[in-house]
């Protein structure tokens, strides 16, 4: 059995994860929350709606003038409109969130090393003008998933995330139950998904709350290997 606490990387709020039942998994190196009891069930729930914590896994951000021109040069592709995101050959996904600003995102299987080449390659000699941040540490990274995650999200966002106004790869910089965050839509399959991303420190906060709008709905946590497979579909 995977016990987070033996992970030097785990989520932010594994021991609230263990609470509603997850069972872990090792995943790219740390404790990632597979699923609560039954992968088929939480599949179906989560076409429907539902909350995964996905901030174990490999994520990378880059600031700074000549940001986005060193990205490119190690091979990143796109990255030339702002809050929208880019779909790399191994899956990855590059969102240009400013001029100056660049984040990566892993797959859901955690099989690419774009990440970790990325985070080896630069250095303040190597990359002048561009900074690393480590978003890995300090910004959680939720999805949310299934039919009735835009109108739940109309309850905490002002942004209007419906997908006919709302396309894949868009990228919102935005207020959630008042607090920052990113939310990226990203598609797992044929079933409507969200990435959102904020402040490390408010994980259990937003956590609390997502699942608190999600309740009227029937939303509830699924684990890693439900997405996986809405994403297979």
């Amino acid at each position: 059995m995977v016990r987070p606490v033996e992970y030097a990387r785990r989520s932010f709020l594994h021991r609230r994860l263990a609470e509603h039942g997850a069972v872990f998994a090792e995943v790219a190196g740390a404790a990632v929350a597979d699923h609560y009891g039954g992968v088929d069930g939480e599949a179906v729930g989560a076409a429907q709606l539902a909350l995964a914590d996905l901030s174990p896994l490999p994520r990378i951000g880059f600031k700074g003038r000549n940001a986005l021109n060193w990205m490119i040069s190690q091979g990143v592709r796109g990255l030339q409109t702002d809050n929208a995101v880019d779909v790399q050959y191994d899956g990855v996904r590059a969102a240009r969130l400013a001029p100056s600003e660049g984040l990566v995102l892993c797959d859901l299987e955690a099989k690419s090393g774009t990440v970790a080449r990325l985070a080896e390659a630069w250095s303040l000699e190597s990359a002048p003008l561009c900074f690393l941040v480590p978003r890995a540490d300090s910004h959680y990274w939720f999805a949310v998933t299934g039919t009735r995650a835009a109108e739940m999200f109309a309850k905490v966002c002002g942004v209007d995330l419906r997908p006919d106004r709302f396309a894949v790869g868009s990228v919102a910089q935005t207020s959630v139950a008042r607090n920052n965050a990113i939310i990226i839509r990203r598609d797992m399959g044929h079933t409507l998904a969200y990435d959102i991303l904020g402040d490390s420190a408010s994980a259990d906060y937003m956590w609390r709350c997502l699942l608190d709008a999600m309740a009227e709905f029937g939303g509830k946590p699924a684990g890693l290997s439900a997405l996986r497979r809405l994403a297979a579909e």
